[in-house]
């Protein structure tokens, strides 16, 4: 691997730890926000769905914008909007401003979906033109991010610093590691060219994109496994406090190690791929998640559903990486196929959560993962869809017609 692709992979590793920390530092000062704007839980329902909005927004965006521009100019924007968004939130807290807020929220999702497309489908360049695994690794620096934001948030809210200081520091960290971070990122990648942009007379390439039965499965896979993981980041904490009898703390600290096992698994993940293959280690994960998930729901014994959301974590933490990997491997136009599936996985991600609270009011919510654990078995079932059509291959040619070489700004 030459210098230029190291460069380009610290780049987004940089990135998604970004991401991680400012997304987790939202969360961890939820409830001091929700306070000072003296607003109920409903109407910190609504605040929230600015966040969502957003975040669909950026995603369906995304995959166009980087066909018609490459990757560079979308993370580039995106993550001006994600400081943006950041910056706003920490004025409407000091100002003591819901719309200010909300409105911030929504730049903030804007931009976070919006990156995160543009840089796994610059991932996926990395791992076609290099043949190293990037993904899982990528995803772990989200996951680490998640792990020290929350840990800085609960430790500024144990030492009463307000909220707007402590955005107002995420703002400046995330200001200082955008500028060393895409500098790195080469200009063109994930470009369409002229032939593939005019196919589907003027509607792109994704109808066929959608006829692919293979990328259906893998399809399947990651809205299974992203369904897993975006359950436990909503619903765990009080899963365990409401199903199985645990203190708020003791929940907590429950979905702490959730997150660790989900960094572990992800950072762990190329060791196991070289030596197993990626269909093998879906496979295994997916049977791991649904394992741990069938404890959780079962068992009446805390500490064994506490080992068992380690097991969960582990499980979930390969299939949106792995599968959004096979997805670019999977056939020519690997932008619209990545942005198909990672559409697919955040769907998931943010309808599924919302779906499961309106279950878990009429069953209970130890019964309504019942559901999520059916499409991880499914997931198990289907793993092979995402062995790789075709090895990796060398320097794969520019999509913009450039020369060989990567261009920095």
């Amino acid at each position: 691997m030459d210098q230029a692709v190291r460069r380009r992979r610290r780049a987004l590793f940089l990135l998604f730890l970004l991401a991680g920390i400012a997304m987790s530092s939202w969360v961890t000062r939820t409830p001091a926000i929700r306070d000072a704007l003296a607003v109920s839980t409903a109407q910190m329902g609504l605040v929230l769905f600015g966040l969502s909005l957003g975040s669909m927004l950026g995603i369906l965006a995304s995959g166009r914008l980087v066909s018609r521009t490459g990757t560079l100019p979308v993370i580039f924007w995106a993550t001006a909007l994600l400081i943006l968004g950041m910056a706003t939130i920490c004025a409407g807290s000091l100002m003591v401003s819901l719309p200010m807020v909300t409105t911030g929220l929504c730049a903030f999702g804007v931009g976070m979906g919006a990156s995160d497309v543009a840089t796994n489908i610059d991932a996926t360049d990395i791992e076609r033109t290099s043949g190293v695994a990037t993904m899982p690794a990528l995803h772990g620096c989200f996951s680490l991010g998640t792990v020290l934001g929350a840990g800085a948030g609960m430790g500024a809210t144990a030492a009463g610093v307000p909220v707007h200081w402590h955005l107002a520091a995420v703002t400046a960290l995330a200001v200082a590691i955008s500028f060393f971070a895409l500098r790195a990122v080469p200009a063109g990648t994930g470009r369409a060219t002229v032939d593939e942009s005019t196919k589907g007379h003027g509607a792109g390439p994704r109808p066929a994109v959608w006829r692919d039965g293979n990328l259906v499965l893998i399809g399947g896979i990651v809205l299974a496994m992203a369904l897993a993981e975006g359950s436990a980041n909503d619903w765990l904490p009080l899963l365990m406090v409401d199903g199985h009898g645990m203190d708020a703390t003791l929940g907590s600290l429950v979905y702490a190690g959730f997150a660790a096992a989900m960094t572990l698994g992800r950072f762990a993940a190329s060791f196991f791929l070289r030596r197993f293959g990626r269909a093998a280690v879906m496979r295994v994960s997916a049977i791991a998640g649904a394992v741990g998930l069938l404890f959780v729901i079962a068992s009446d014994n805390e500490v064994v559903a506490g080992v068992s959301v380690l097991l969960w974590g582990l499980g979930a933490s390969l299939g949106f990486p792995l599968a959004l990997s096979a997805a670019g491997e999977s056939g020519s136009d690997e932008t619209a196929r990545v942005s198909l599936v990672a559409t697919i996985g955040y769907v998931a991600f943010l309808i599924g959560p919302p779906g499961l609270g309106f279950l878990g009011e009429h069953i209970g919510l130890r019964a309504a993962m019942l559901v999520v654990l059916a499409f991880v078995a499914f997931a198990a079932f289907i793993a092979p869809a995402v062995e790789p059509r075709r090895p990796p291959v060398g320097p794969a040619p520019r999509r913009d017609g450039a020369a060989e070489h990567i261009r920095h700004r």
